[in-house]
């Protein structure tokens, strides 16, 4: 072979090690590539096309303009329920071509789509089609020895009501046998919450129970990197439609196709999310944090616990911080001394189930700096689980668990009112303790730690305070005047500011409240669960909230089933959450789901609005 065709060769040999796919699989004549065939009349199908929401997919546009569009995923079966959404022309651009959301996972989804077409002398077409796409199984964390599957299944109790029928849910539950968390402790100051880290398990189910969403955190999730450990907590659909969430050292927001918005680091003042992050009205985000170090009255440096709420901007300005351990009072112990230190938040410890610490254990000298329940800055005195925004007098109402108390603070940073049995608050703190009162606006008498109140009913209604509750949220839509409803999970832990003699006594309610903030009293007008009993009962986490858009409550009890600590931990009783929706105002249900063989433990849920999300 001559020289000149053993170089053509060589040349010919590395273009085609060098060309791309496409250039390989490119048929006939002419110089450049061939485009990639399309499927239909459009593009390719393109799964999970940001790498973190696997039930997901783009039909590529194909080079052409496509405006109106519309999709369909078509349910299941014969009693499946069909996903439709319509998505904005700049959402169409933004993607490039047709987002395709609320496949079945390991199944050949039918999903129906219709647009307007231009072609390439500008005439308009409208297009129906219906593209086959098959969508992978689920693949997490599996957490080994007590896990069942890798994310509960859901059994449909109460069949969803019209009204409700084409809801959607996001589930947030955590796993805590997670071997390699609590790897890392804060030191230089010492305390914090870092050790708290869990994986993570985020979906989303219809109201038959089908899982049509999830996140895949090992993409955003690594516990062996500082800034990306702890337990992803605080999920909040914003008003452009996207999710928002915080993880330890970080706060992110991502659209429902998994496309990154903001990825970002706590500000440097603070440390360890956890819990709760909303947007308000006001398009600001309040978020529960902690202080990266903070200088204690007795000249020691810390870390704090749960216990600092900072606002920040859009572009994660901060515009303002409430620093709870200079307005209460972090040395009230009275309801720390009465909770179940077996199960204190996430800290599940069938050791000390049932054991309550002594007061001597709780005091400076004596307990640790850390995630510990205790008092003072630098131990988790408050457990702040909720912060949520009120704007009718630009004020922020918190649940603070291990006080047992719901309270309400305002920009100067002065404490408005206590929803809280009143043993232990002194000063001007006990003067903002609310009055309860029934129907008629009788002063009820609670007797100590609230002893009278979870037995007190007649024709007047019935009252209690809540007890280790978890969320506190204002209820604009039934707010009026001075009359602020409030809607909140009481977990029912330390009731009466005591362990039971018998653990299946215990029980939780979902609860509403309307507070006078003129007369500065309180009355109970709704509430569910104490008639459940100990199997309804959640210790810890779960979540209540007011639906404006189906006038109804929606209730998570998260741990239902984890009531008797150590009988879990040997085993023999597995975690059975339920989610409610309630019409408002009534116990009349219109949804109720179990979620069962999973044995992760849930946090809270979310309706999510899958509209919002496309336009």
């Amino acid at each position: 072979m001559s020289k000149s065709k053993v170089l053509s060769s060589a040349i010919i040999a590395g273009l085609i090690l060098s060309a791309s796919p496409i250039a390989l699989f490119a048929a006939g004549g002419g110089s450049g590539t061939v485009t990639y065939k399309g499927e239909g009349k459009i593009g390719a199908v393109l799964m999970n096309p940001f790498d973190i929401a696997p039930l997901t997919a783009v039909i590529k546009n194909g080079g052409y303009k496509l405006t109106n569009v519309k999709v369909v995923v078509e349910g299941k079966d014969s009693g499946g329920i069909p996903i439709s959404y319509d998505v904005a022309d700049n959402k169409v651009l933004l993607y490039g071509g047709i987002p395709v959301w609320g496949m079945y996972p390991d199944y050949e989804n039918k999903v129906n789509v219709s647009y307007t077409l231009r072609d390439l002398n500008g005439e308009a077409q409208n297009i129906k089609e219906t593209y086959t796409i098959y969508a992978p199984p689920i693949s997490l964390y599996g957490s080994g020895t007590k896990q069942k599957r890798v994310l509960p299944q859901a059994k449909v109790v109460v069949a969803a009501d019209k009204s409700v029928k084409q809801d959607l849910y996001l589930m947030n539950h955590l796993s805590s046998t997670l071997p390699n968390a609590a790897q890392v402790v804060w030191n230089n100051p010492v305390g914090g919450a870092i050790e708290w880290d869990y994986e993570t398990y985020v979906w989303i189910v219809d109201t038959n129970g089908d899982i049509r969403w999830y996140l895949d955190t090992s993409k955003l999730r690594d516990p062996n990197d500082l800034r990306k450990k702890g337990n992803m907590m605080g999920f909040d659909q914003t008003k452009d439609g996207a999710l928002m969430w915080g993880i330890s050292q970080a706060y992110m927001k991502y659209d429902f196709m998994g496309r990154e918005i903001f990825h970002r680091l706590l500000p440097k003042s603070y440390i360890d999310f956890s819990h709760h992050l909303e947007e308000t009205s006001k398009g600001t985000y309040l978020m529960r944090v902690a202080s990266s170090d903070y200088k204690r009255k007795d000249g020691k440096n810390v870390r704090t616990v749960r216990d600092v709420i900072v606002e920040l901007d859009k572009d994660g300005n901060i515009l303002d911080e409430w620093k709870l351990m200079e307005i209460l009072d972090p040395y009230r112990d009275v309801n720390m001394l009465a909770m179940d230190q077996g199960a204190v938040c996430l800290n599940i410890d069938a050791e000390h189930a049932g054991q309550t610490k002594s007061k001597e254990e709780l005091e400076d000298a004596h307990a640790p700096f850390g995630d510990v329940a205790g008092v003072g800055a630098g131990r988790n005195w408050a457990h702040v689980n909720s912060v949520n925004y009120d704007a009718s007098d630009d004020s922020i109402v918190i649940s603070s668990r291990h006080q047992s108390a719901v309270i309400k603070i305002g920009r100067d940073k002065k404490v408005k009112w206590i929803l809280s049995s009143p043993e232990g608050w002194s000063g001007e703190l006990a003067k903002k303790v609310l009055t309860p009162i029934d129907m008629r606006g009788k002063k009820i008498d609670c007797g100590e730690s609230g002893s009278k109140c979870p037995g007190y009913l007649n024709s007047e209604g019935g009252f209690d305070w809540s007890w280790t509750q978890h969320t506190a949220y204002v209820i604009p839509e039934k707010s009026k005047s001075n009359l602020l409803h409030i809607s909140v999970f009481d977990n029912g832990d330390s009731r009466g500011m005591e362990q039971p003699a018998i653990v299946n006594m215990k029980y939780s309610r979902a609860v509403e409240y309307v507070v006078d903030e003129k007369k500065m009293t309180v009355q109970q007008v709704w509430e569910f669960g104490k008639e459940r009993g100990f199997e309804w009962f959640s210790p810890i986490t779960s979540v209540v909230e007011y639906m404006p858009k189906t006038d109804s409550m929606m209730i998570y009890s998260a741990t239902a089933g984890l009531g008797d600590v150590k009988a879990f931990q040997r085993g023999e009783v597995e975690l059975v959450p339920f989610l409610h929706e309630f019409k408002y105002g009534t116990k009349q249900s219109l949804l109720e789901m179990k979620f069962v063989d999973s044995n992760t433990i849930g946090y809270r849920a979310l309706k999510v609005d899958l509209q919002s999300a496309f336009k």
